[in-house]
C-alpha cells in the first residue's frame, strides 16, 4: 500500500515538473526594440536596452519606417566605426523579428546614410 502511494506521489510530481518546465520554455518575451518610439533616428535604442535583459529564446523586434531605414547585424568593429559593408544579416521590411538563439553580445546598425553616425545603433548581450 504504502509502495503504492509513493509510485502515484512520483508520478504527480514528474508531471507536475515537467508543466513547470513547458512553461518556462514558452516563457519567451520579445522586445520592440524603442518601445513605441521604434527603431528611428529620435530613439536612444542603447538607452532603450539598459536594465534590460535578453534571453535565448526572446524575439528583438525592429519597428520603423522600410525604405527611411533597415538594420544591419554588424561585428563589434562594425559597429563601432558604423561600417556598413560587409555586414552579418540585413533586415528591412520595417517589422522584423529576430529570435535570440545563443549566447552572445550583438550589435545592430541601420544602413541608410549617416543614421549610425548620428546613433542609430543598438548592443545588446544575450544570456541563458
Amino acid at each position: 500500500m504504502l509502495l503504492q502511494a509513493y509510485r502515484c506521489f512520483s508520478i504527480v510530481l514528474f508531471f507536475i515538473c515537467l508543466a513547470a518546465y513547458i512553461n518556462m520554455l514558452n516563457a519567451r518575451e520579445t522586445h520592440i526594440v524603442g518601445d513605441g518610439g521604434g527603431w528611428s533616428l529620435f530613439t536612444d535604442s542603447n538607452n532603450w536596452a539598459e536594465g534590460k535583459e535578453f534571453h535565448v529564446g526572446d524575439f528583438l523586434v525592429f519597428n520603423y519606417e522600410s525604405g527611411l531605414h533597415n538594420v544591419l547585424q554588424v561585428n563589434s568593429t562594425a559597429y563601432e566605426g558604423c561600417i556598413k559593408d560587409p555586414y552579418i544579416q540585413i533586415f528591412n521590411s520595417g517589422n522584423d523579428s529576430l529570435l535570440l538563439s545563443e549566447v552572445d553580445r550583438i550589435w545592430f546598425i541601420c544602413g541608410v546614410t549617416d543614421h549610425c553616425e548620428n546613433g542609430q545603433k543598438l548592443s545588446i548581450i544575450v544570456v541563458p
